[in-house]
């Protein structure tokens, strides 16, 4: 078996890739029984002549590969035929930007493995960039308060290589004694807390951030059974929640009224109720100075996230009062950080962390008959048809 590493295609370019050359060579160490063809490319964080060093084929012509390997969707013109093809489609949710894409893997009787869709049998993902996200997501939030406030200016996380880069500039951050309240106990709010921690800032119980004025900035990391409740009084259960998320309401308003930077990691459900209204940010008891949303559902659970931002305008100003966009120095302005790709401002570690998993948790599906059904829960459609998991896709796929 064949494994070709692709070139990213989609616009704007992004800089990683599933497996760093180190990872590569892991993976053909582990495995020497598979063939390995690395597509050229000028954008990747790894140059050629790394994957080149190690002694892998760099070649235009991936034809003859039987798996490849990509990050982003890859554009149409440049989908080789009967593959199995690996990267994030954004078709699950019937995203009608990308309906040709999956169209044209339908035809063009193309195995789809979407990163998103490579579960337990729990439903548990196995793969993914979202401690990367929270990682840069908490560093561009500390970035977007600094610039509206105009405290301090710190480089783009685009502009540095590594993560404790990124913590390095924090830790020399003269901070006001804000509260900062990071949501979801998943990958991503993880991630951010490993900024927040690593930036030396004190942690403190949801209790002390909720009644306590401190004279040093804080955080407290709170999951949705404390900014949900039940509509109708019981104790919230996990699995209701994932379950019958319309069971629900918002518990959020007792921090939006203390906290300063609300970071956003949370677990979202389509039919979960908002988390932070429109009601509480124009309330007069708001204090919520900015918002990096790095979950960035728009018309979703935060309501001041009304479009994605840009790793090139990570930012903008929302005022609460008209519900619009505004300047970041507008006087009513609530800053809102909402990249929706900010792993890609972190390439090298991104891709190193992602190929590390890959190759513990994906690639022995291929060599063990796939013996937990790795592969076979994770494909949306083969041999010309959506799989029976992903037929609910049928009238998305139609013409």
């Amino acid at each position: 078996m064949k494994f070709g590493i692709i070139r990213e295609g989609k616009v704007p370019p992004d800089r990683r890739v599933v497996f760093s050359p180190q990872e590569l060579l892991n993976f053909k160490t582990q495995f020497p029984q598979a063939g390995f063809k690395v597509e050229p490319s000028e954008i990747r964080v790894f140059k050629d002549e790394e994957y080149a060093g190690l002694g892998f084929e760099i070649n235009d012509d991936l034809s003859d590969c039987d798996v490849l390997l990509g990050v982003k969707e890859v554009p149409i013109d440049k989908l080789i035929p009967n593959k199995t093809y690996f990267f994030f489609s954004h078709t699950i949710k019937k995203q009608p930007y990308n309906k040709k894409l999956l169209q044209a893997c339908l035809q063009k009787n193309i195995r789809l493995i979407d990163h998103e869709t490579l579960v337990d049998e729990n439903g548990n993902r196995l793969i993914g960039f979202g401690r990367y996200a929270g990682i840069v997501g908490a560093y561009n939030t500390f970035r977007t308060f600094g610039e509206q406030f105009d405290l301090f200016h710190i480089q783009k996380a685009e502009n540095l290589h590594t993560q404790q880069d990124l913590i390095d500039r924090l830790k020399k951050l003269n901070l006001p004694p804000i509260k900062v309240l990071l949501t979801g106990k998943g990958k991503v709010g993880h991630g951010a807390r490993e900024m927040l921690d690593g930036m030396k800032m004190k942690e403190v119980s949801e209790e002390d951030f909720l009644s306590k004025t401190y004279s040093h900035p804080v955080y407290t990391h709170v999951d949705y059974d404390k900014y949900y409740r039940r509509s109708d009084g019981n104790p919230v259960v996990k699995q209701e929640f994932r379950e019958h998320p319309e069971w629900f309401e918002s518990d959020f308003e007792k921090y939006s009224q203390v906290a300063d930077i609300f970071i956003a990691g949370h677990f979202y459900k389509e039919d979960s109720p908002y988390i932070l209204t429109r009601e509480m940010l124009k309330s007069s008891k708001n204090k919520i100075k900015v918002v990096g949303d790095i979950s960035c559902d728009i018309d979703g659970p935060v309501a001041c996230t009304i479009r994605p931002s840009t790793i090139a305008e990570p930012f903008y100003g929302y005022n609460p009062k008209t519900h619009q966009e505004v300047a970041l120095s507008h006087p009513e302005a609530i800053g809102v950080m909402a990249v929706d790709n900010l792993p890609c401002e972190l390439p090298k570690d991104a891709s190193e962390g992602f190929g590390k998993v890959f190759l513990e948790r994906i690639i022995p599906a291929f060599f063990n008959d796939d013996a937990d059904g790795v592969l076979q829960r994770a494909t949306i459609c083969q041999n010309g048809q959506l799989t029976e998991r992903f037929n609910y896709l049928k009238d998305y796929a139609a013409d």
